[in-house]
């Protein structure tokens, strides 16, 4: 019995038992895997009455609700609300009204047995039946409230979402342009400027060069907040709010008072000069050096404009307040929690995070946070300063995209989740499983399984908070940017939850609303003018796919993965229009290391496979591959007779690195993104997936200014050929 009443409760929470593995085999998660997720999601499995409980509890609260907490509707479809309510009160006239999101309120009245009626059941001895309440009506694109009542007695409330059938494409896209653009790790930039890490300042003038050579747009790593009390927490991807900036990437010399005497005294001292320089030289990001010297010069900056401007009645006071007011609780939350946790490190307490604060402070919302946040207002207030000025100037970066004539500009990217520790969990427990983690099955790149650890959002919470966390992330990451780039898209439609203290190859699946999803998503893209691209590699069934084309999502298409069953790679003149394409990914080697298997080397030196003969076959397949890859530029006339044939006697060089991009350029995906490394020939990656320690992630930075960079002859002859390859690429749409 108690297997049968396990699958009934894990088909009611959406947990998949049964999935196609990234070689085309089918799996099935183990039975110990289904209860210890449903122990995560909070149900107790111990024994047959317990479980029967709470499926009968989980049923009850449906019923007892009359209305959904939230329906998305597609434009063109009907508005049909199911409205469920007690036998006694079916005969009598309902109201239901809707608030638009514009202000202007319509009723619609109507007495629930004359509607179409789908079930009913029987709570506690009472008899409900659920209707269907057709709307006589349509409703704008956007956010509607809807309230239930019957003698002016409000029975129930929702919400309404009506969204477009698909993402926003720009109009040059849709007819046809083919474009090309960078994509780059903000903070690996170099310059002749920087602290030490890549600014806003560097994006914006990288925007600016990229255009004047023919790129269309610069696409970027996740530049959330991360934590800057704690610095070496330095993974784009595990990030503290996926809704607010990495101050990291403020240009402290582009803001207003650093040029006052306070300022240039501290900055101008020979220990702070010691340490940026050092900063400046080193090869890999030291975000503790970057971290001390930015905060140093940003408080004093602070110092001089609160004095300057945030105590009187100026434009920039008024702007700050306006900006904090529109950032609402996230924003204070957020910098609430940075005060806190700067605080607690300088006492010398153990702080990496909300679950070794003081029991006091484990959550947002407990008394004793809101009297640190009086009694430390001033430190909270510089951290709204921070957010403020880095929206500034990545505003800045955008609006000089747009001032060069990119038809995309910036692409941002949104990560899939936050780290355990983060402030976006310390606000809103209820949404987050902090027992579980979202990784990956084994797949061809990570044969372990992956775990992130990051905790998954629970998909029947998110939906009982009318999706507003969903909303809220696609808003602020499609701001001041022509594009948004959804890692791991499968989130959508799925997530491979993890529980703590297992093996990644024993999570399982979890599903979500992706219909729903979808349609917020391309809500917000019309709302934000914002083509969305999502990165569906890995275990990814074919019916997301599908799915996401049909909502206007760009798919990802990644050379080295587009290969036909006899090991040939496909060309790229029939990847999809509707996609991006690229060489390689920040998880993936560069081409000098996919091309002499730096990246094998490096992961057998740190234990990423589990046998010599898993090494071995990768080996094999290497070289197979690149000899099909030799066929395949070859074939196509991409490089010339100086690059040879053999894979044997080949090596990778300047003539066949920029033939493989050229070779990109012909194809016919309407986006193409070339990895800066390439460019400058680098043979390091970026990340080593599946390790922590193991490989100084995230910080390794580009080998060359871009001042420099943009002024070399071979730099520029490559971004002539992809130009031309591109609007050639147009013309044979």
């Amino acid at each position: 019995m108690t297997q049968q009443l396990l699958q009934q409760l894990v088909e009611m929470r959406g947990i998949e038992t049964r999935y196609v593995d990234a070689w085309g085999n089918p799996a099935t998660i183990a039975e110990k895997s289904k209860a210890k997720l449903l122990n995560v999601l909070g149900y107790d499995t111990s024994n047959d009455e317990k479980i029967q409980s709470q499926i009968s509890a989980d049923i009850a609260s449906v019923w007892l609700s009359p209305l959904n907490p939230v329906s998305v509707v597609r434009s063109t479809e009907q508005i049909n609300l199911p409205v469920r309510l007690p036998i006694e009160l079916v005969n009598d006239e309902h109201v239901i009204t809707i608030t638009c999101e514009d202000g202007k309120a319509i009723e619609h009245n109507f007495i629930p047995v004359d509607q179409e009626m789908m079930t009913m059941a029987h709570i506690d001895d009472v008899e409900f039946h659920e209707y269907v309440v057709t709307l006589p009506f349509s409703l704008p694109l956007g956010y509607h409230d809807v309230t239930l009542s019957a003698d002016n007695d409000q029975l129930g409330t929702s919400r309404i979402i009506v969204a477009p059938q698909a993402c926003y494409t720009p109009s040059e896209i849709q007819q046809g342009k083919k474009t090309w653009g960078l994509s780059v790790q903000l903070y690996c930039v170099r310059s002749e400027k920087n602290w030490g890490i890549g600014d806003f300042s560097d994006l914006a003038l990288l925007v600016e060069k990229a255009a004047a050579v023919g790129a269309d747009f610069v696409g970027l790593n996740p530049i959330h907040a991360l934590y800057p009390a704690n610095p070496n927490a330095c993974s784009p991807y595990g990030p503290s709010s996926r809704r607010w900036l990495n101050y990291l990437y403020i240009d402290v010399t582009a803001v207003d008072g650093y040029e006052s005497d306070p300022v240039q005294e501290i900055v101008n001292n020979e220990t702070f000069k010691k340490t940026l320089e050092h900063a400046r030289s080193e090869d890999y990001v030291d975000y503790e050096a970057v971290a001390h010297i930015k905060l140093t010069a940003l408080k004093a900056v602070f110092d001089v404009y609160e004095e300057k401007y945030l105590r009187n009645n100026t434009k920039q006071n008024k702007a700050f307040k306006a900006f904090i007011e529109a950032g609402g609780e996230s924003l204070d939350m957020l910098a609430t929690y940075d005060a806190l946790q700067s605080d607690l490190h300088a006492q010398g307490k153990e702080s990496w995070g909300w679950p070794v604060f003081p029991e006091a402070y484990k959550d947002y919302y407990n008394p004793a946070v809101e009297k640190f946040k009086k009694a430390n207002k001033r430190q909270v207030k510089f951290y709204l300063f921070l957010q403020w000025i880095a929206s500034q100037q990545l505003e800045n970066a955008s609006s000089k995209a747009i001032e060069c004539g990119m038809t995309i500009g910036l692409y941002r990217d949104l990560a899939v989740g936050v780290s355990e520790g983060s402030a976006e969990i310390w606000g809103n427990k209820d949404l987050y499983c902090t027992d579980a983690s979202v990784g990956a099955p084994p797949d061809i790149l990570g044969p372990l399984g992956q775990n992130w650890g990051l905790p998954p959002m629970d998909p029947r919470k998110l939906y009982e908070q009318g999706y507003q966390p969903i909303i809220d992330l696609f808003a602020s990451n499609m701001a001041s940017s022509g594009s948004l780039r959804i890692d791991h898209v499968m989130a959508l439609l799925r997530l491979w939850w993890v529980v703590k203290g297992d093996n990644a190859k024993d999570g399982g699946y979890v599903y979500y609303p992706v219909d729903d999803l979808l349609g917020i998503l391309a809500l917000e893209s019309h709302r934000n003018q914002s083509l969305v691209i999502g990165e569906d590699l890995g275990t990814v069934p074919e019916e997301i796919r599908s799915k996401l084309a049909d909502n206007g999502v760009y798919s990802y298409r990644v050379f080295f993965f587009e290969q036909a069953e006899d090991g040939g790679f496909f060309s790229p003149s029939h990847y999809p229009v509707q996609s991006m394409s690229t060489l390689t990914t920040h998880d993936m080697p560069t081409l000098i290391g996919y091309w002499h298997c730096l990246d094998l080397e490096l992961g057998k030196d740190i234990g990423l496979y589990p046998t010599e003969e898993i090494l071995q076959t990768l080996y094999t397949d290497r070289h197979e591959n690149k000899q099909a890859i030799l066929d395949t530029l070859h074939g196509h006339g991409s490089v010339g007779h100086e690059v040879g044939r053999d894979v044997n006697y080949t090596g990778m060089d300047k003539a066949l690195n920029h033939g493989m991009q050229v070779h990109m350029a012909g194809g016919s995906s309407a986006l193409l993104s070339l990895q800066l490394e390439d460019w400058l020939e680098m043979d390091k990656p970026v990340n080593v997936p599946g390790t922590f320690n193991e490989y100084p992630n995230w910080k390794r930075k580009l080998t060359e200014n871009i001042e420099s960079l943009f002024e070399r002859k071979d730099i520029n002859e490559l971004a002539a050929k992809l130009t031309q390859s591109r609007k050639h690429a147009s013309a044979n749409k």
